[in-house]
Parts: structure tokens; C-alpha cells; sequence
């Protein structure tokens, strides 16, 4: 039996591939090592959000694609409502949105903002918060997110996304 390996640019080749003729967006690729073992993470979006059943069908079509890979556990997963804001796809996705901004370091007396993420320019987002328009340096965000409101759930259990403050 052949060696298996790690390569890691050939997994995101891989699923890369394969969620794009399945009609889904690949937002990344990790090995990631826990107490567990090794796992082979796969993280999917598509317009109104990733389902079970899609990341059970995706789970199923890349198992023998990945055969000469060395991994323990394979997960095929959303990346979820609350995944970082890293770059300009995810920046254009938010617009219009809430966001959650978590600085290094504190700015007028404070580390953390909430309000609409405008849009990212070349060296800073730039959100309106309640006390009115601010940009924040890219190098000075250590995490910024949706934020999710969880009293939007309908009483079918089900989260809709917030109208976008355009």
C-alpha cells in the first residue's frame, strides 16, 4: 500500500474543486490537530447557508478523493454565521450588516465596537458605530465577525438573516 501523506495544497486543491462542480463555495481547507488525532477539516458556504445534507453529500464524494491522505477524522462543515470577517469576499458578503470588532488595542478608551460594516478599503474596515463612522486598521483588528442575534430565531427554530442596513 502506497504512503500516505499530509499535502496540504493538495487537499484545498482537491476540495476546492469538487465543492465548486457541486455548486458550493469553498472557504477553506485545514489540518487540524487535536487530543484526538488529525483532522481534515473542509468549511462550505452557499447562498441561504450550508445544510447537513450538503455537507453530508460533499463528505461522501471527496472520502475516495482524499484516499492518499494521511488523516483521522474527516469533517465537512459551515463555517457558520459567526465565522471571522478576514478579506474582501467576506467583507462584500457583510456589507450592510452588524459586525463585531475586537481591537489589539484599546481605541477612545475601549477594545470592542458593534455596528454596520461599510465596506474594507485598502487599509481598514470601516464600520458606522454608534459614535458615528470609524475605520479601523486592518493590523489593528484582532477579530471581526457578524454579529448573530440569537432573538431572530423564528418559532420554526430557524435563524433568517437580518435585513442588510443599506
Amino acid at each position: 500500500m502506497a504512503k500516505k501523506t499530509r499535502p496540504v495544497e493538495q487537499a484545498k486543491r482537491i476540495s476546492r474543486m469538487l465543492a465548486e462542480s457541486m455548486g458550493y463555495e469553498h472557504l477553506e481547507t485545514a489540518f487540524e490537530k487535536e487530543a484526538t488525532g488529525m483532522y481534515l477539516r473542509v468549511y462550505l458556504d452557499k447562498p441561504g447557508g450550508i445544510t447537513l445534507d450538503d455537507c453530508e453529500a460533499f463528505h461522501r464524494a471527496v472520502m475516495p478523493l482524499f484516499e492518499k491522505i494521511n488523516y483521522d477524522f474527516l469533517e465537512v462543515c459551515s463555517a457558520g454565521l459567526d465565522r471571522p470577517i478576514r478579506n474582501e469576499r467576506d467583507a462584500e458578503k457583510a456589507a450592510g450588516q452588524t459586525v463585531e470588532v475586537k481591537l489589539f488595542r484599546a481605541q477612545d478608551g475601549r477594545k470592542e465596537f458593534t455596528g454596520i460594516l461599510l465596506r474594507l478599503d485598502a487599509d481598514a474596515w470601516v464600520v458606522q458605530t454608534a459614535q458615528g463612522e470609524k475605520r479601523f486598521l486592518r493590523k489593528e483588528v484582532a477579530l471581526m465577525r457578524r454579529s448573530v442575534d440569537l432573538s431572530m430565531l423564528e418559532e420554526t427554530g430557524t435563524y433568517q438573516e437580518e435585513e442588510r442596513h443599506e
